[in-house]
């Protein structure tokens, strides 16, 4: 059984989630820290629990997603993985930080990637194992987590409760983002708790019945 521990992080409110088993090992998904606080409850969580992290993942590479990984692999030697198409995003930090944030800040030495996903890539941990499905739209290198096992979904920003990740910003496609949600979201079982990016969870079967971007 998996266990599922949020963190809301930095102004926009961004769910980082740990997610371990009873072996003790763990993933983190979206480490979006900007301060050394919100980092330090990660660690004291992880440590309380006898973890392991042996993954940091990333559903996307939007500032707000991805602040984070620098402690992780500062202080756990672990570096991201993330689909390579958001490479451009990851790089020009210091840009979306001026944009959204109104920041100026200086350069910004973000972790390399530890793996470039792909769909149906594997990510193993404990006895369990996430698949990754590659859903654009948000951003052309978005991917969600699925443990078909436990009928669990992290849907980064493609998929919110009633709604959709925004495709007004660049790299966007609300095309592309309805595609995916149709093809790869919606034909999961209905029991399955998706986990999005900001905002409570809910389940595939309340988003084929209420979500208005979902076909029917």
């Amino acid at each position: 059984m998996l266990n599922i521990k949020t963190f809301s992080v930095n102004p926009l409110e961004v769910n980082c989630y740990v997610v371990s088993d009873e072996k003790k090992e763990a993933v983190i998904i979206d480490c979006g820290c900007f301060a050394t606080s919100e980092w330090n409850d990660i660690k004291k969580y992880v440590a309380a629990n006898g973890l392991t992290v042996v993954h940091l993942l990333n559903t996307h590479l939007h500032f707000d997603h991805v602040m984070g990984n620098i402690f992780a692999y500062n202080d756990l030697g672990i570096g991201p993985k993330a689909c390579a198409s958001d490479l451009y995003i990851y790089n020009k930090v210091e840009d979306q930080l001026r944009m959204f944030m109104g920041m100026t800040p200086a350069h910004i030495d973000m972790p390399k990637l530890e793996q470039e996903l792909r769909d149906g890539d594997t990510i193993a941990f404990g006895s369990h194992q996430f698949m990754v499905l590659q859903t654009p739209g948000h951003t052309p290198g978005g991917v969600c987590f699925y443990c078909k096992e436990e009928g669990i979904l992290f849907t980064g920003d493609t998929l919110f409760r009633m709604s959709i990740g925004r495709t007004d910003l660049p790299g966007g496609s609300y095309e592309q983002i309805v595609q995916s949600i149709n093809d790869r979201l919606a034909i999961l079982p209905g029991e399955t708790i998706a986990y999005p990016g900001h905002g409570p969870s809910t389940t595939i079967a309340d988003e084929c019945k209420y979500n208005p971007y979902i076909r029917n």
